[in-house]
């Protein structure tokens, strides 16, 4: 009996792990179109994927796919911007700090255990912020704006919202809305499934 047991926790461990993966899969596709057609309507950086990184880290057990989840919707969505429109979907080594980023930001996700409303408004705005100040290294590391200490000051200058750049408050605003909007859907959802699951369960 206790045998019995441990077989239907087991297995109704793995198709909740499947169910969550199955979730995540899709927000990757999602997010990978979203991202090409963002650039079709040039409504730039409402691309919550620094949030996907956030949520991939917190919510998936085996952390292999919580890095290789997020890093595939950047890849696949690099991809469809390098042969669907007329951006480079493959631009050098500011993208090199850009997956890099996204990394460091799953690993932050690693660390969200209570999923509360405040905890996760917490960790998405630290997120956002993280791959924003990561991201605009990335772009200094690229020479958009020369090298040494003053290109560096320079660029993160520009990069500042609400300070020189109109540009630069649209990207920021523009990614953490799109971050925020992204968690809040994608925290309720799973929320939402492992009650469900949870019920099942019990009946």
């Amino acid at each position: 009996m206790g045998n019995l047991n441990h077989s239907d926790k087991r297995e109704k461990s793995m198709k909740n792990n499947k169910n969550t993966l199955l979730l995540v899969v899709a927000l990757i596709l999602g997010i990978a179109v979203w991202r090409v057609l963002n650039a079709e309507w040039h409504i730039y950086n409402l691309i919550p994927v620094a949030a996907l990184g956030l949520f991939s880290g917190s919510v998936l057990q085996e952390k292999k796919w919580a890095y290789l989840i997020p890093l595939s919707a950047m890849f696949l969505s690099d991809l469809g911007l390098s042969l669907f429109t007329h951006m480079d979907g493959f631009y050098g080594v500011s993208q090199v700090v850009n997956y890099f980023a996204l990394a460091l930001v799953t690993f932050l996700g690693t660390g969200l255990k209570n999923r509360s409303v405040l905890n996760t408004a917490i960790y998405t705005v630290s997120g956002s912020l993280l791959f924003f100040v990561i991201s605009n290294f990335g772009t200094y590391l690229g020479g958009y704006y020369g090298y040494g200490f003053a290109g560096l000051t320079e660029c993160y200058a520009m990069a500042i919202p609400f300070y020189r750049s109109e540009m630069a408050t649209q990207f920021f605003v523009n990614s953490l809305l799109g971050d925020i909007i992204f968690s809040a859907i994608a925290f309720s959802a799973f929320a939402y499934f492992q009650h469900r699951q949870s019920v099942v369960q019990t009946a």
